[in-house]
């Protein structure tokens, strides 16, 4: 799994300031993009909001070694990467969370074989509040209280800031709740880690991308809201969080996120349809190449994520073999 993985990999993780101050450095030991020759064509990506931006960057960085290759990205959430890849309108599916088995089942029954999977990023799943509220942090059993209507965690209903220690104006202000829709990986990952495959309250204002979310949250002090780290802005705060009220909190850093001490930390992926034994296209292969090179992954943290160490890429470049 992947935490396991961080934790083998934190040897050779790079230098990092702790705290919001946090400078976040590329490994020295992943090796520089080296350009190949024949490289053109058509070459579409499918999936992830979260992505979405990550994808662009690294598509006009890559176009810029290859002029005759023609990209096309769609972010539309996760949920419709597996398809894409079934009808092959897209060779590239990038999703915030890992195939479910339905996915893999249909998928399989189109091609005879598994999809490939390939971490090109991690992430902080960050729980933001409005940068005027006050709350210091919380855990994952009060984050399900406030979001889920089932509470598979065991607590009970939150509804007010004041239910959760904030006092002053704030404290009978009913929390405002912004969140993906269901077509997105990061909905996904937030039911099943957070809610325990619980339900989300009916209240929940469902929102078609991650930058709608935190803008939402930005603009409502009595607000709270989730997504990826790198949507992060100046009007919003990403709160440190525990598993468990009381336990040890942990700051969506890099730092925390190789630990594992931070409970969101994942892996972002993206999913080719590669046939054992036999090579991905040339201009799908490159570009992954590309994603997971020294340049690549510098790209990986000017959009606002964190790089995979050495070891990590490593590991992902096997899979393309």
């Amino acid at each position: 799994m992947f935490k396991k993985s961080i934790l083998t990999a934190a040897l050779l993780m790079v230098t990092v300031v702790a705290a919001h101050a946090e400078k976040v450095t590329v490994d020295a030991k992943i090796k520089k993009y080296t350009p190949a020759a024949g490289v053109a064509g058509n070459l579409g990506s499918i999936g992830s909001d979260t992505l979405n931006n990550l994808m662009t960057y690294w598509a006009e960085g890559f176009k810029k070694k290859y002029p005759n290759v023609n990209i096309q990205i769609e972010g539309k959430g996760s949920s419709t990467a597996p398809p894409a890849l079934i009808a092959g309108t897209a060779q590239i599916g990038p999703m915030s969370r890992e195939m479910k088995s339905s996915e893999i089942e249909a998928f399989e029954k189109k091609y005879g074989y598994k999809p490939t999977k390939i971490g090109v990023a991690l992430d902080s799943l960050a729980v933001f509040v409005n940068k005027d509220n006050p709350i210091k942090s919380l855990s994952l059993d009060e984050v399900d209280a406030i979001f889920s209507k089932t509470n598979k965690r065991g607590g009970t209903n939150v509804a007010t800031w004041g239910q959760l220690g904030v006092t002053g104006k704030l404290a009978p202000m009913p929390i405002s709740l912004y969140g993906r829709n269901s077509a997105s990986g990061t909905y996904g990952y937030f039911k099943d880690h957070v809610l325990k495959n619980g339900d989300y309250k009916n209240s929940v204002k469902e929102q078609p991308g991650s930058a709608s979310v935190v803008e939402g949250v930005a603009k409502d002090i009595g607000a709270i809201g989730y997504s990826g780290i790198g949507y992060s802005t100046s009007g919003v705060r990403a709160l440190p969080l525990s598993d468990k009220k009381g336990g040890p909190v942990a700051e969506a850093n890099y730092q925390n996120v190789l630990s594992g001490k931070y409970p969101l930390a994942r892996m972002l992926y993206v999913y080719v349809a590669k046939k054992p034994g036999q090579p991905l296209p040339k201009v799908v292969e490159e570009f992954l190449r590309y994603a997971l090179s020294k340049e690549g992954q510098e790209v990986v943290v000017k959009d606002g994520y964190d790089p995979l160490t050495a070891k990590l890429v490593e590991e992902q470049l096997k899979a393309l073999k």
